[in-house]
C-alpha cells in the first residue's frame, strides 16, 4: 500500500485526506479540515484563495509522509496570473453578480442552441465563458497572461508547473465534448484568447513535484510527485461511485446536487438543451450527463439564518412533518445568492399558492421534499433523453449522512438508493493517483474496490410514486 494526499476543496470547506490504497484495500483518514469563507469586498464576492492555500499546506504537514498529491475542487472559477506568474487579485466567486445580463450578450454572437450543440454545457449564469465575457474590459484581464482554474492554480503554487485539467476545463463552456479538446469555433467567434490557458492535462497525467520551499514548509521528504486527478470534484466523486455495471444513476450531494448518468458519448440534442442538462467530461473520456440542482445549499443557508440549530434535531422534527405539504423548484436561480433564504422559500411557496412553512422543521421538510422531487425529475429526464434506463440510484457525498433525504429520494424515484461513500470526491482523487502508480485497475475495478471496502446503506422505496407525480404537477402548474 502507498499513501496519497487528496486535497478536496468544497464551496464551504476544504480538507486534506490521506488515502492508503492497494489492490484489495482502500482506507481514508482526515488529516486536516479548514473553512472556505468567501469574502465580500468593495469590488464584489471573492474567494480567499490564499487562505485555502495555507490550509492545503497545513494539511500536507498534518498528513505526514505521502507518496503523491492530487487536488480537486469546485468548477468554473479561476485565478489570473501576470507575466511573472503572480496572482492578479483574489478569484471571483461564482455567486458574484458580475454576470447578470452577460449571457444575452454571448448569445447575440453565438446563439444558445449553437453554443449547446458545440459544447454540451447547460446554461448557468456563472459558467467560465460568461465570467470571461463579463471581465473583458477590466484592467485585470488585460494584464493577465495565464488563466488557471482553482485546482490548477493550487497545483501551480505547489509545483511551479502549469496545466489545465480536462474534467474541470469541460465546465468552462469552451470545450467540445466530442473531441475532448477546445471548441475552437466558439472560442474564435467570442474572441477568447486560448493563449491564456495552459496545456490540457488528463486524469492520471503527471503535474510536477513539490517545490523545495513546499517540502521545507510541510516537512515532507522529496521528491513528492503531484498527479492530475479528476480535478472537478464531481468527476472525482463519480469515479468513486460503487456501481456494478452501467445501469445506474448517481447523485453527488453537498452544497449542490449533481444528478445524472455516466455515458460514453454526449447528448447534444435541442431537447437536452431545453431540459438544461450538461455534458461534462469524466474519467477515461466518459461524459457526466447531469443536471445541476441547488442542493443542500438551501438548508445550509436556512440553518445559518436561524443561528445554527442542531441539525440532527432539526431533521428528526422534519421527518414528523406531513410529506409534500409545500415544495419549491430547487433549480430556481432565485435561490442562488446567499442570504435571506427562509424569506425567499416562503415567497416561492406563497407565489405558487402553497402553504408557507411556519417553523424551521417545516422549512426543512419543504427543502428535502423539494430536493427529492428535483432528483426524481432529473433522473427521469436523463434516462429518457439519453435512452439509458437505470435500476438503482447511487448517492455519494455529504448528503449520504442525511438519511431522510436518501429515503425521500428513493420514494420519489421509485428506485432503490445506495448511499455512500460520504467522501467520494476524496476517494476518487486517491484512486486516480493509485491507478497512475499501477496499484489499482480500470474504472470498473476502482468501483468494485470502493464497494468492497466502504460502508454503504441501501434504501428501498416505501410507496408508489403517485404523490410525487402530483407534487411535480403542482409545481409545474402556475398559480392563477
Amino acid at each position: 500500500m502507498k499513501a496519497y494526499a487528496a486535497v478536496d476543496l468544497g464551496a464551504s470547506s476544504g480538507r486534506v485526506m490521506v488515502g492508503r490504497a492497494g489492490p484489495d484495500s482502500l482506507e481514508l483518514t482526515e488529516a486536516h479540515r479548514f473553512p472556505n469563507r468567501p469574502l465580500r469586498l468593495p469590488e464584489g464576492l471573492r474567494w480567499d484563495v490564499l487562505g485555502l492555500y495555507a490550509g492545503v499546506l497545513d494539511g500536507l504537514r498534518a498528513a505526514g509522509q505521502v507518496d503523491c498529491v492530487g487536488i480537486d475542487s469546485w468548477a468554473v472559477d479561476y485565478g489570473l496570473l501576470d507575466a511573472d506568474g503572480a496572482l492578479l487579485g483574489n478569484p471571483v466567486h461564482y455567486r458574484d453578480a458580475r454576470t447578470e445580463g452577460v449571457p444575452e450578450k454571448v448569445w447575440a454572437r453565438v446563439p444558445a442552441a449553437e453554443l449547446y450543440a458545440a459544447t454540451g454545457i447547460q446554461y448557468a449564469p456563472f459558467n467560465t465563458l460568461y465570467q470571461l465575457t463579463a471581465a473583458r474590459s477590466t484592467a485585470q484581464l488585460a494584464s493577465a497572461r495565464r488563466l488557471l482554474l482553482i485546482p490548477d492554480l493550487l497545483t501551480y503554487w505547489l509545483t511551479g508547473e502549469q496545466g489545465t485539467e480536462l474534467t474541470n476545463a469541460s465546465t468552462t463552456q469552451l470545450v467540445d465534448p466530442r473531441t475532448r479538446d477546445w471548441s475552437y469555433d466558439v472560442v474564435a467567434r467570442l474572441g477568447i484568447d486560448l493563449e491564456l490557458f495552459a496545456p490540457l492535462r488528463r486524469p492520471g497525467d503527471p503535474a510536477g513535484v513539490l517545490r523545495p520551499e513546499v517540502l521545507e514548509e510541510t516537512g515532507l521528504r522529496g521528491p513528492v510527485p503531484v498527479t492530475a486527478v479528476g480535478s472537478h470534484d464531481t468527476a472525482s466523486a463519480v469515479a468513486a461511485v460503487p456501481a456494478v455495471g452501467e445501469r445506474f444513476a448517481y447523485i453527488c450531494t453537498g452544497t449542490w446536487s449533481l444528478a445524472g448518468l455516466e455515458l460514453a458519448e454526449p447528448v447534444l440534442t435541442e431537447e437536452s438543451r431545453a431540459a438544461n442538462f450538461t455534458n461534462e467530461l469524466g474519467l477515461d473520456g466518459t461524459v457526466r450527463y447531469l443536471r445541476n440542482i441547488m442542493g443542500l445549499w438551501l438548508l445550509q443557508e436556512c440553518v445559518r439564518a436561524w443561528g445554527g440549530p442542531d441539525l440532527g434535531e432539526l431533521l428528526r422534527k422534519a421527518a414528523e412533518v406531513p410529506a409534500l405539504r409545500s415544495v419549491v423548484d430547487a433549480q430556481d436561480a432565485a435561490f442562488l445568492a446567499p442570504g435571506r433564504m427562509p424569506e425567499r422559500i416562503a415567497a416561492a411557496c406563497r407565489a405558487s399558492g402553497q402553504p408557507v412553512p411556519a417553523s424551521p422543521a417545516e422549512f426543512t421538510r419543504c427543502i428535502l421534499d423539494s430536493l427529492a422531487l428535483a432528483h426524481r425529475r432529473a433522473i427521469g429526464d436523463a434516462q429518457r433523453l439519453a435512452d439509458h434506463p437505470v435500476d438503482v440510484v447511487h448517492i455519494v457525498g455529504g448528503g449520504t449522512r442525511n438519511a431522510l433525504l436518501c429515503q425521500l429520494t428513493a420514494d420519489a424515484c421509485g428506485l432503490p438508493v445506495v448511499a455512500g461513500p460520504t467522501e467520494a470526491a476524496a476517494l476518487g482523487n486517491v484512486l486516480v493517483q493509485a491507478r497512475a502508480h499501477g496499484l489499482v485497475g480500470d474504472r470498473a475495478g476502482m468501483r468494485h474496490l470502493v464497494a468492497r471496502t466502504q460502508p454503504l446503506t441501501r434504501y428501498e422505496p416505501r410507496r408508489d410514486t403517485a404523490a410525487w407525480r402530483a407534487a411535480e404537477a403542482r409545481l409545474a402548474t402556475p398559480t392563477p
